[in-house]
């Protein structure tokens, strides 16, 4: 990092090359955005979403071919972070009225199996649960623990005493783990989470996450024009603009080409582009920060010099501060498993490219503005 202290590179001098290349990710994340996509998670399109841990590895084709045709219409079923776990997906967030009759009668089969002298009615029911009422009180957690054992979320309707009522919900869960448990018999499995959002909350997630984003380009907008000229403020939000559009164009190039990175857009990886907003405009506020040191004491030199100048001496300083960061996240990336995957992912690839941004982008396009408009900058 020492030969970093005398570095004498001319960057701006690159600035046209480096535009083109920025031009040609932008054009190429823009035409998979507008073609392919992205692919929002639950959070956003609303849905249930299961996660099931086996005891031991299980094929992925085997669950998927197993969950396909139990009458909940388009499921996706991938890993969830190694080979025993497994991730289910369902844009419903209720059981079917067409399937609900069959849930009611394998409750009543585990019911009559295991307790055949007892006689039950159902008190009252909804497509999230139902309660039944049964003649002998005194078997009531054994009932319960049988209906757990059996892939059925089961409680006490009431915690007063001689309580007579038992309530078992209804999930999506509860009918999936039915269908799957007789095939895995001996791979005993646990439900890891099981997420469920509904549309409209989805679409407020959504609009609210636009927001969030819109609002800290136009605070930072505001803040750099008032310490900075405006001129440094609109070339810093171009940048991050310039980040997070490539970023967002890397999540649909990549989907469905690298297993491991079929990344949805969650919540979590929103705040990945939140935090990788503040992470590029600190790297674009220290060179503008030296940039304009450099002005002022050098008033009669060239802006570009001044600029190259800048960048040459916070090289150090940006290079050590990327390469420690990108080697936590790298750990994150890879073995932090899929539940922080799409985080990692984001900021991985958001720091390389934000990097890439102060140098190459916000700076040149503040040269490119004051030789256009025959403007001097000053401070």
């Amino acid at each position: 990092m020492r030969l970093l202290d005398n570095l004498n590179f001319d960057f701006l001098g690159k600035r046209k090359i480096a535009f083109m290349i920025s031009a040609t990710l932008i054009g190429l994340s823009l035409i998979s955005l507008l073609f392919r996509g992205l692919e929002l998670g639950i959070d956003f399109k609303g849905g249930t979403e299961i996660a099931l841990n086996f005891d031991n590895p299980v094929e992925i084709s085997e669950v998927r071919e197993l969950v396909s045709d139990i009458g909940l219409g388009n499921i996706e079923v991938k890993t969830f972070g190694g080979t025993r776990g497994v991730l289910i997906r369902t844009e419903l967030q209720e059981i079917p009225a067409d399937v609900y009759p069959s849930i009611l009668g394998s409750i009543d089969k585990v019911i009559s199996t295991n307790f055949p002298s007892i006689t039950k009615s159902i008190t009252d029911s909804s497509f999230n649960s139902v309660t039944y009422k049964i003649s002998d009180p005194s078997v009531m957690d054994d009932l319960i623990a049988t209906l757990i054992e059996n892939g059925f979320q089961s409680t006490h309707a009431s915690l007063i005493e001689g309580n007579d009522e038992v309530l078992v919900t209804i999930g999506i869960s509860d009918w999936i783990v039915e269908n799957i448990m007789e095939s895995f018999v001996g791979n005993h499995f646990t439900i890891l989470k099981e997420d469920r959002v509904g549309p409209k909350v989805g679409k407020e997630l959504a609009q609210n996450s636009i927001l969030a984003v819109a609002l800290a380009l136009m605070v930072i907008l505001i803040y750099l024009g008032i310490r900075f000229k405006f001129t440094f403020a609109v070339g810093a939000v171009i940048a991050l603009f310039h980040d997070v559009l490539i970023t967002l164009g890397l999540f649909s190039l990549l989907y469905g080409l690298i297993p491991g990175l079929n990344l949805d857009i969650s919540v979590d990886v929103v705040a990945a582009f939140l935090t990788l907003v503040g992470y590029s405009i600190n790297d674009t506020v220290v060179v503008f920060d030296r940039v304009r040191e450099n002005v002022k004491i050098h008033k009669t030199a060239l802006l570009k010099d001044n600029i190259n100048n800048a960048i040459n001496k916070t090289m150090r300083r940006t290079l050590v501060t990327s390469l420690t960061t990108l080697f936590v996240v790298f750990i994150l990336l890879f073995f932090g498993g899929d539940v922080l995957r799409g985080f990692a992912f984001t900021l991985f690839f958001g720091i390389i490219i934000g990097t890439y941004s102060s140098i190459f982008v916000a700076s040149p396009f503040v040269l490119e503005y004051a030789s256009r408009t025959k403007k001097r900058i000053e401070f």
